[in-house]
């Protein structure tokens, strides 16, 4: 894992279209209530049987809701042995409890109740 990164740095990420492959964590039904908008859902249960999705990216964050499992899934990411080694991991710091930017719902509806 590279480092944790603040909520407001993954705002900067999601509006600036940057290649980045945000990984929500939390279980689906927790997802679809509200999420970050072009976030991903990879339960944490689900992940090492799905890590191989993320071989191709560039840059992966890692979201929870406190920022504590987000840390662990960034971990197993990071030393999985398909993620290339110029590949940037990190958990969003404070998880989404912290993040005070719009949501978006499994319905494409803006929402402002992360869990």
């Amino acid at each position: 894992m590279d480092a944790e990164i603040s909520t407001d740095d993954v705002h900067e990420l999601v509006e600036s279209d940057e290649d980045v492959r945000i990984v929500d964590i939390r279980p689906e039904s927790q997802f679809d209530g509200g999420h970050i908008p072009g976030s991903e859902n990879i339960p944490f249960h689900a992940l090492p049987q799905r890590i191989s999705e993320l071989e191709e990216a560039e840059r992966v964050v890692t979201v929870c809701p406190l920022g504590k499992s987000s840390v662990q899934a960034a971990r197993l990411i990071d030393s999985y042995e398909g993620i290339p080694e110029n590949t940037r991991v990190e958990s969003m710091a404070g998880g989404l409890n912290d993040w005070e930017h719009d949501l978006e719902s499994a319905d494409g509806a803006e929402s402002d109740a992360p869990f």
